[in-house]
């Protein structure tokens, strides 16, 4: 199935600006409910996390782990991870469970 992705950054200031933030140790979370019947994730990682491979390793775990736990959410958000300095150098059980953290805070498991 097609992940829903959120790309312009005028959606992003706008989950930003209305959306509700979660926050732990490695990630950000920020949720907006949308009008549709999809979920739509986003993902920010800052040059400040690391370069660009470690950029990008970083946006594939949490990606990754959003696939295999979206079948439990809740349908109708918009979903925008943001990385902290502190996921540089994670693992995928780390990453994971700080998104599966997020997802209980948010309240977004069925």
């Amino acid at each position: 199935m097609k992940v829903n992705k959120i790309r312009k950054n005028v959606e992003f200031r706008a989950i930003y600006r209305r959306g509700k933030s979660f926050s732990n140790a490695l990630l950000v979370l920020y949720i907006y409910k949308n009008k549709k019947n999809v979920n739509r994730i986003g993902i920010s990682v800052s040059k400040k996390v690391g370069k660009s491979v470690i950029r990008n390793r970083v946006k594939r775990l949490i990606k990754e782990s959003y696939r295999l736990n979206r079948y439990g959410l809740n349908i109708g958000y918009d979903l925008v991870f943001i990385a902290r300095n502190a996921a540089n150098g994670r693992n995928y059980n780390e990453i994971d469970e700080a998104v599966k953290n997020l997802f209980k805070k948010a309240g977004l498991y069925n």
